[in-house]
């Protein structure tokens, strides 16, 4: 399907930020380890989301939608898969390396598997990092990608990962950990990217009963190949059990984007409810980005106020810890005045897309100045009206959509915003950008 605008008038009002999909997989998956039940309140019902509360049934939870919560009877850490094959978890990139160390848990071989996308998404630094604690997986093509096989047992012990490719095998091990035979020390090596991802793990299973202890300490030798110091970081998670808790998903950064974008682009007046001044989100950059680039923006406990007069300016970004904003950004840029240099975002290429490769493309279509590199891009102001192609990734569909603001522009494959915003129209049409799908 296509998704174009349908109609523009007084942008700006009042909308609620939708629930943090990063904080609903992890909600759901420490509450079917817990013991007890929890009520996990405002959850994200997406296409993502509803894959990892699938696998978490799948693997011995008990989860029933209420009126007004998700309610979850943990499985206590005793996990039994019922599955008799594969467990779908169609295009989650998130459920399958949360839930990758998870099943290991289970009392029987578990396998995980997904569609052409999620078949593409790299694992074997994720799976190389378990077998040193005593978790064999294998990849059943043989290459590094699911399907992946789990078999039973979680020995513990100590194991290192580099943190330059994707923050959710950390975040996949440190969840897991707790529940291991022994225990998990785990060694964070240089880069660390998307590090707020671990912050908000690491908080939430807190919350949940566990507590991880972390350090750091500084090697002076021969460090990623070039002598100079660099940090290693250090996570301690003792043998613990999760408690069951009742739990509010807070607003999402992430997709809250393209509504604060919006107004930035158009000009006009905003309030958006439910994302938090202390929010350990790292998508919390859109605020200081779009400031930069010329909106105003105020904070408070619990909601943002955003102004524009629609005139942005390029700026620099390094979007190292908030890669999920790369292609809103370079909406934003292409939209602003003067170049805008977007740098950091390496790992962008191993998400739904290679996102660097994928949003060049389309912002060439629309004749958009731009320059690509392994890490990021350079683009420079102007673009014109004219065709994209989601390419099947939800964040290019929502974030090209606001070009729709002052060209004429149409998403084809432009229905994928399910994925993650599956109100997006409806909190669009809330400020007054009204799009549709034909």
């Amino acid at each position: 399907m296509r998704l174009k605008v349908k109609s523009i008038s007084n942008i700006g009002g009042v909308v609620k930020a939708p629930p943090s999909k990063s904080y609903s997989h992890r909600a759901v998956i420490l509450a079917s380890l817990a013991e007890g039940t929890s009520k996990l309140y405002d959850m994200l019902f997406s296409e993502d989301t509803l894959a990892s509360i699938n696998v978490c049934k799948t693997l011995g939870a008990k989860i029933t939608e209420k009126e007004d919560y998700l309610e979850v009877i943990g499985a206590g850490g005793k996990l039994h898969n019922s599955s008799i094959g594969p467990i779908d978890l169609a295009n989650s990139g998130t459920t399958l390396r949360l839930m990758t160390s998870v099943s290991a848990l289970s009392d029987n071989e578990v396998i995980l598997t997904g569609d052409d996308s999620l078949q593409t998404r790299p694992m074997e630094l994720l799976m190389g990092a378990l077998d040193s604690l005593g978790v064999k997986t294998e990849s059943i093509n043989n290459n590094g990608k699911a399907p992946i096989l789990i078999k039973p047992g979680y020995i513990g012990g100590e194991t290192n990962i580099s943190g330059s490719v994707s923050s959710q095998y950390i975040s996949s091990i440190l969840i897991s950990s707790p529940l291991s035979q022994g225990g998990v020390t785990l060694f964070v090596l240089p880069e660390f990217k998307s590090r707020p991802y671990v912050d908000m793990t690491m908080d939430i299973m807190k919350k949940f009963g566990v507590k991880v202890l972390k350090g750091f300490y500084v090697k002076h030798d021969d460090c990623s190949k070039v002598h100079q110091s660099c940090r290693i970081d250090e996570f301690k998670i003792k043998k613990q059990s999760y408690k069951s808790c009742d739990y509010t998903i807070e607003g999402d950064y992430s997709s809250a984007s393209y509504l604060l974008a919006a107004i930035a682009i158009n000009g006009g007046n905003a309030k958006i409810l439910n994302l938090f001044k202390k929010s350990k989100q790292g998508d919390k950059l859109i605020l200081e980005i779009l400031e930069k680039m010329g909106a105003d923006i105020n904070i408070y406990d619990d909601y943002v106020e955003i102004s524009s007069d629609g005139n942005l300016k390029g700026i620099d970004i390094d979007l190292s810890n908030a890669p999920d904003l790369l292609i809103t950004v370079a909406v934003l840029a292409a939209m602003a005045e003067g170049t805008t240099n977007i740098t950091g975002v390496k790992h962008a290429r191993v998400k739904e897309t290679d996102r660097i490769d994928t949003t060049c493309k389309q912002l060439r279509k629309l004749n958009c100045r731009l320059e690509e590199f392994e890490d990021g891009m350079s683009i420079t102001g102007g673009l014109s009206s004219g065709v994209v192609d989601s390419c099947g990734d939800h964040r290019l569909a929502m974030a090209f959509s606001l070009v729709g603001l002052k060209h004429d522009i149409e998403i084809t494959n432009g229905e994928v915003f399910d994925v993650s915003f599956p109100n997006f129209i409806e909190a669009m049409a809330d400020i007054g950008f009204e799009l549709e799908l034909v």
